[in-house]
């Protein structure tokens, strides 16, 4: 049975990363993400909107694959926060057509991008 809403849309993103608990405190602080714990070698995330979840059992590839995009309504106050929690910033602020956006590395080497539409 479809779940309305749900089919054909992402519902799931899993990152391997090298250390669960540098991950939870990178994208907490940098995000205020919440986490719940299943064993060791998994923990799931939610970021209020979408689900995913840290994994140690695979090694980390965080060359290639999709750019994940967060948004954020003040980019200024998400880039210091990314900072601070120990990101990469790899292209600083930049306009294009939809809005301002920058570009980082988490501290396991994956890139992700941060948008507004301000």
């Amino acid at each position: 049975m479809a779940t309305a809403g749900k089919d054909r849309k992402i519902d799931y993103i899993e990152f391997n990363v090298g250390d669960i608990g540098r991950a939870k405190t990178f994208y907490g602080g940098a995000f205020g993400w919440t986490f719940t714990d299943y064993g060791p070698e998994y923990c799931e995330f939610q970021d209020g909107r979408l689900t995913g979840g840290f994994t140690t059992l695979a090694p980390v590839k965080a060359a290639g694959g999709p750019l994940v995009i967060l948004f954020a309504d003040d980019l200024e106050d998400a880039l210091a926060r990314v900072t601070k929690a120990g990101g990469t910033i790899v292209k600083p602020i930049y306009t294009f057509p939809g809005g301002r956006r920058f570009q980082f590395t988490d501290p396991d080497g994956y890139e992700l991008g941060v948008w507004s539409d301000r």
